[in-house]
């Protein structure tokens, strides 16, 4: 099982759809080779430096957090099940209660669709809050993502960035 790098009131709460298997066995999110998060997350504008995965927890040190929507690790996320997903709602929900972050940005539509029960989604901002939070639709990092190559994860990711750096000065 991967640990929640989670605090009370975050300005984002980065949810990944489930753990890689390099992730839950190293213990440290986006740790596989492919997955281009730390590198997108830093090129995007939210850290000053790229975070290694080994030195995951730093990153509540700026605000943000991670968590998965399942908690069980699998080499794909295609592998979990629907049930899966309807099973880990109820203590997402709970989860978010306790930390209630202003974000929750989902990696990937998967994780949202089933939560939310919506059949279509577009990327970026949402119209509805989840959870008390409002929530942004990013595409997922990993390295099988071959839909989106680094340039548009790091344009998609920046204007999460700027939206909530807008956000705040008002």
């Amino acid at each position: 099982m991967l640990t929640d790098l989670i605090n009370k009131d975050l300005k984002v709460l980065f949810c990944g759809i489930n753990p890689g298997l390099k992730s839950a066995w190293d213990g440290h999110h986006f740790s596989g080779r492919s997955n281009r998060f730390w590198k997108v997350f830093h090129q995007s504008g939210f850290t000053p430096y790229q975070i290694e995965p080994s030195n995951d927890a730093t990153i509540l040190e700026f605000g943000y957090g991670l968590t998965t929507a399942v908690e069980r690790a699998t080499a794909r996320a295609d592998q979990l099940s629907k049930e899966e997903f309807a099973d880990s709602v109820e203590m997402f929900k709970i989860k978010m209660a306790e930390y209630h972050p202003k974000y929750i940005a989902f990696l990937g539509k998967a994780a949202y669709m089933a939560f939310s029960g919506k059949k279509k989604l577009l990327w970026g901002l949402q119209t509805e809050d989840f959870c008390g939070a409002k929530v942004w639709i990013l595409p997922n990092p990993s390295g099988l993502n071959r839909g989106f190559p680094l340039d548009q994860l790091v344009t998609s990711y920046s204007e999460l960035y700027q939206f909530i750096s807008q956000t705040n000065k008002n």
